[in-house]
């Protein structure tokens, strides 16, 4: 398999810098899968130029043991994930294969594509879930054509203790992170990041990662923090806006079908949503 570089204008996450380091990933892998794989030779990380995915700094794609791995770390869940994975694992599979050909009599062996998300996010999510390509589809089939799985395991202290306690890495990740939540609720970020990082120092949680990373850690760790504050700002005002451009559309509607003199379909109108969007195509509302 051969590896695809990729230039970056940004920082890396946290997680992206912890489990770069193939030892790390590899603990990751085995708490994942149950496995106890402990040569990290094989282990090809792939990365990609260019293509079309919203969260390159979030996430790591590696081949191991026949598998391409694609792991990504979230603060929030969107459920287009499997539809976007789509996308990169097209363009992956596409950079594995490139010198290959298509129209050969032999079949080209590809590595079983797994997809999963950890979420750390503050909203309350189960330990696990799973997200399917299928969902989205308009019409609904016993055995789509086309799928596309994500599991999501929820890496926030409380949950999926065996998987936390199986990878130390990801344990005391999760540690530092929920640190730095703490102390922000009474601190300035920036104090609250280097408040986390002592303790973490002093405790042996990622140790050896923040003395050898200090600045670096601080820096990401900061605006990993402020990015998901202005994200969860951006989705509260989303959600307002979205509630209120719906009641106005909802009163154009009252006031079109009085003005036709059809009060008595209010009821059907404010109880049957499949009726009142009919409503607004007819009054192109």
């Amino acid at each position: 398999m051969t590896e695809t570089k990729v230039k970056r204008n940004y920082k890396d996450s946290l997680f992206l810098m912890l489990f770069k380091n193939k030892e790390n990933l590899l603990s990751l892998y085995n708490a994942v899968n149950g496995t106890q794989y402990t040569n990290t030779d094989d282990i090809e990380i792939t990365t990609l130029e260019n293509a079309i995915y919203m969260s390159y700094k979030n996430d790591i794609s590696f081949v191991f043991d026949f598998e391409l791995m694609l792991y990504e770390h979230q603060s929030t869940i969107n459920p287009n994930m499997p539809l976007r994975d789509l996308f990169y694992v097209t363009k992956v599979l596409q950079g594995l294969v490139r010198n290959e050909h298509l129209y050969n009599a032999s079949i080209i062996k590809l590595p079983t594509p797994r997809f999963i998300v950890f979420y750390n996010g503050t909203k309350k999510y189960p330990q696990k879930q799973i997200l399917k390509l299928s969902d989205a589809y308009e019409k609904k089939i016993d055995l789509p054509e086309l799928e596309l799985i994500v599991t999501i395991y929820n890496i926030n202290i409380g949950n999926n203790a065996e998987l936390l306690n199986t990878c130390q890495v990801l344990k005391e990740y999760a540690q530092y992170v929920e640190l730095v939540r703490k102390y922000a609720r009474e601190l300035p970020i920036a104090e609250a990041v280097e408040k986390a990082v002592d303790f973490c120092i002093e405790n042996e949680i990622l140790a050896d990662f923040l003395k050898k990373n200090r600045a670096e850690a601080i820096e990401v760790s900061i605006y990993e923090y402020d990015e998901e504050e202005h994200m969860k700002l951006e989705r509260e005002f989303g959600y307002k806006e979205g509630i209120k451009e719906g009641e106005n559309r909802l009163v154009k509607l009252l006031q079109c079908i009085t003005a036709d003199k059809r009060d008595k379909e209010t009821n059907r109108i404010l109880a049957d949503a499949e009726y009142r969007e009919k409503l607004y195509k007819e009054y192109k509302i």
